[in-house]
C-alpha cells in the first residue's frame, strides 16, 4: 500500500470527495484505510448494565486506497507516490516536488529528551494557580 498511518489524505470519489483528512488505521490485507472525519458511519451501542445509557456512536468507517491520494507535506497538493532509494532504503516521495514523504512521520519519531520526570511535575505545579479555600459558615444562632 501507498497510504500508511498519520498521512494526510485528499478524498476523490464517495460521499466525501473533496476533503482531506488524516490515516488512523491502514488495513493492508483489504487494501482499505480508515480516514479521520470521512466515511462517518452510526453504531448503535447496548447498555449492559443497569448504570450504562445506550447510545448512538458515529465512527469513522474504512474506504478503499484507491479512492484517496496522499497529500505532500512540503508542496501541499495531493499527489501520487513514487519510491527512491535514500542511503540504501526504499522511501517514499511526492511526483510533483520529488520530497519524500517519510521526512514527516521521522520528525515525530524523534523528540527532544526531557531533563526529568521530577522537573516536569514541578513546572505544571507551579503552572496552576493556588487553590482558593474559604471555610464553612456554621448553622448555629447564638443563644
Amino acid at each position: 500500500m501507498k497510504v500508511k498511518k498519520n498521512d494526510t489524505v485528499y478524498v476523490l470519489t464517495g460521499k466525501d470527495s473533496g476533503k482531506t483528512g488524516k490515516v488512523l488505521r491502514a488495513l493492508p490485507e483489504s487494501n482499505r484505510i480508515v480516514v479521520d472525519g470521512i466515511n462517518i458511519q452510526k453504531k448503535h451501542k447496548k447498555a449492559r448494565s443497569a448504570q450504562e445509557t445506550s447510545s448512538i456512536v458515529e465512527q469513522a468507517g474504512p474506504i478503499d486506497a484507491s479512492n484517496v491520494l496522499v497529500v505532500c507535506p512540503v508542496c501541499g497538493k495531493a499527489t501520487r507516490v513514487a519510491h527512491a532509494e535514500v542511503d540504501g532504503k526504499k522511501v517514499r516521495v511526492c511526483k510533483k516536488c520529488k520530497a519524500s514523504l517519510e521526512a514527516k512521520a521521522e520528525a515525530k519519531k524523534a523528540p527532544a529528551k526531557r531533563a526529568s520526570k521530577k522537573a516536569d511535575k514541578e513546572e505544571v505545579a507551579a503552572e496552576k494557580p493556588a487553590k482558593k479555600t474559604s471555610k464553612k459558615k456554621s448553622n448555629v444562632e447564638e443563644a
